[in-house]
């Protein structure tokens, strides 16, 4: 439930804007210039804010849509990403997203017609290669989905749109939206995981790991096309075991033609990132592991995220064909 809605002035008579008013009727609701001079004052309490959020209404006039680095993708050579949304749902202690923003609220841009033209735009210029848009850099993309309705709106454009590919990251169960439509091949549902010991203690609200399956193999029986991330990879005792039963858990009962990809990425984020988000949680033995920095980032040390993401390639290569494997690794260029 909002209790708390900030808005834009320049937004108040939007149709999406009042739509929320509407909604929330109880709302205590606040006028501001711009959103940032809600969400970005330093001093903010971020743990304190996570528990009882609000809602800021805004518009992006900003550069909408951004390229993703070339290390990254699974496997299109035009990537972007672009957020609608600010903040999660959840509270991952492994999240970057604390570390980035100093403000738990949420920022929702209602201004969703125009990042789809900018997206049919990029689209148009690359008319003979499929052009790929990734939503969950800055959010998760279903797990608000009630309250924003973005894949509402977004699910038919894309679908009347095949050029212009869409990944939907989550770790939400939140597939409702998704079930009312058919599967179009051109939009992947993306579940990320990790071993559930290590969620139980790490991923606060996250559903768990099991409700994740059923919610995967569901759109996948209905024909969709979903993708598992395994991002990040977190060491731990036991690594090998763990990682082994969850890939098994993931793949066994999953149809093959609906995998349309897996991916593996390091434990990585800024190191400013970093130092804030171990400020917030001094006591967190996730930030007392073997860590380094390098390049202004930090991850693991350069031997033991080698030798973890390669484990859990092998594990991987057991279970699926290579050609659906996506690595991205920090400290070394190995396939």
């Amino acid at each position: 439930m909002i209790d708390q809605i900030y808005f834009e002035e320049e937004i108040e008579d939007h149709p999406r804007t009042q739509e929320f008013f509407a909604r929330f009727p109880k709302a205590t609701l606040t006028p501001c210039l711009h959103y940032k001079e809600v969400f970005n004052p330093v001093g903010q309490n971020f743990r304190l804010q996570k528990q009882k959020p609000g809602l800021i209404l805004a518009k992006q006039n900003g550069k909408r849509i951004q390229s993703i680095p070339e290390s990254y993708g699974i496997g299109g050579k035009q990537n972007f990403y672009f957020s609608h949304l600010l903040n999660c749902l959840y509270d991952c202690r492994y999240c970057f997203l604390q570390g980035m923003y100093p403000s738990a609220h949420y920022v929702l841009f209602v201004n969703y017609e125009e990042f789809w033209d900018d997206i049919f735009e990029k689209t148009s210029q690359s008319s003979e290669i499929p052009t790929w848009f990734f939503s969950g850099y800055d959010c998760d993309s279903l797990a608000m989905e009630s309250t924003t309705r973005f894949v509402e709106f977004f699910l038919p454009l894309f679908a009347k749109n095949r050029n212009a590919h869409l990944e939907l990251r989550t770790k939400s169960v939140n597939i409702r939206t998704l079930k009312k439509y058919s599967p179009s091949p051109n939009i992947v549902t993306a579940f990320s995981f990790t071993p559930e010991e290590i969620s139980e203690q790490l991923e606060n609200g996250v559903p768990k790991v099991k409700s994740r399956i059923k919610a995967m193999l569901e759109l996948a029986r209905q024909g969709w096309l979903v993708g598992i991330r395994i991002d990040p990879v977190i060491d731990c005792i036991d690594f090998e075991n763990r990682y082994a039963k969850l890939f098994n858990q993931l793949i066994k009962d999953l149809p093959l033609p609906s995998l349309h990809s897996v991916s593996l990425g390091s434990f990585r984020m800024p190191t400013s990132f970093f130092r804030r988000i171990e400020k917030l949680y001094p006591h967190e033995p996730l930030f007392a592991g073997k860590l380094t920095n390098k390049n202004n980032s930090t991850t693991y040390l350069p031997e033991l995220e080698h030798n973890r993401l390669q484990v859990c390639k092998k594990l991987l290569l057991d279970l699926l064909p290579q050609e659906k494997l996506f690595l991205c690794e920090m400290n070394s260029s190995s396939p």
